[in-house]
């Protein structure tokens, strides 16, 4: 395992940011890390990297204690947060190799490529720099090592949708080279290009994780049909929100109750059927309305 959080908790004063946060990065998987802000993705973070001391729990990394064997271990990872500061005086160039440097390694064709990719002025000094371009420099020094772990923060936040490409091709490449991703991000089209397994963070708890085809399979099925007679659903079980969009009558059905569903739909002489699995956005939309729910009735 390469990353191993377990029962993490976290406390400043009085308040508690993390509550029992557990999960597993494994060799040459992307894993996402997901929530809104405020959800505790970013003090998880810190608490891996040894930034923060976890008040409860434990963190692995390479088999590694993270808080004692912090430098050791930070030989071995990449980060990158979502909120990039850089010195002003220095070029993007240099501190690109800067940040290479101080990882042991040296200047390579691997870091030309890269700032060609990422379309960055290197030449520049770095107090010119728009927040996408300081989020560049970093990405670059990043992807520019070779680290075993890369952990990235809402590392997108600025890029443009260019750039965002270039970004998940250069996640993609590292992982085919057997490298582990952490990801934490709140752009759910992201994770859902990228991650191999998921967890979804609200007020400081993981709340699910799992593959997104695991997650996928706790909920419903969105489906449309377009039937010879006018479908009805009375009696059966696990249907919801049925609805009548031109010819087709469009509804969720309960993974569990999909085979009973389809049989009954087809009584109804199918002419045209088409189902697909919920979203990860909808998977999110499931578990935060819920809760919405549940604190509204209990007000």
């Amino acid at each position: 395992m390469v990353l191993d959080v377990r029962n993490v908790s976290k406390d400043f004063g009085r308040f508690r940011a993390l509550s029992g946060v557990s999960l597993q990065v494994k060799e040459g998987e992307v894993y996402g890390f997901i929530g809104p802000n405020g959800a505790g993705k970013t003090t998880t973070i810190r608490t891996i990297l040894g930034i923060y001391q976890a008040s409860e729990g434990s963190v692995s990394i390479f088999g590694q204690d993270a808080w004692q064997d912090a430098v050791e271990i930070h030989r071995r990872i990449a980060y990158v947060p979502g909120d990039v500061s850089l010195w002003p005086n220095l070029t993007g160039g240099e501190v690109i190799d800067l940040f290479i440097n101080l990882r042991g390694g040296k200047a390579s064709d691997k870091r030309d490529v890269l700032i060609e990719r990422f379309k960055l002025d290197p030449s520049k000094k770095c107090r010119t720099y728009s927040k996408g371009n300081r989020q560049k420099v970093a990405l670059i020094a990043a992807f520019a090592t070779d680290a075993d772990l890369y952990i990235f923060d809402e590392p997108t936040s600025g890029l443009d949708p260019l750039m965002e490409r270039v970004f998940h091709d250069c996640v993609m490449e590292v992982k085919r080279a057997g490298k582990s991703v952490l990801l934490s991000s709140h752009i759910l089209s992201e994770v859902e290009k990228l991650c191999d397994r998921v967890a979804i963070i609200r007020e400081g708890q993981i709340i699910e994780n799992g593959t997104l085809d695991e997650l996928r399979h706790l909920t419903r099925m969105n489906v449309k049909v377009k039937t010879k007679m006018p479908v009805s659903f009375e009696g059966i079980s696990g249907v919801h929100q049925v609805d009548k969009i031109d010819d087709y009558t469009t509804f969720h059905v309960d993974a569990s109750y999909l085979g009973e569903v389809i049989s009954h739909l087809a009584t109804f002489d199918v002419i045209d059927l088409q189902s697909s699995p919920p979203s990860l956005e909808e998977l999110f939309m499931i578990h935060y309305q819920g809760e919405t729910l549940q604190k509204e009735a209990g007000d």
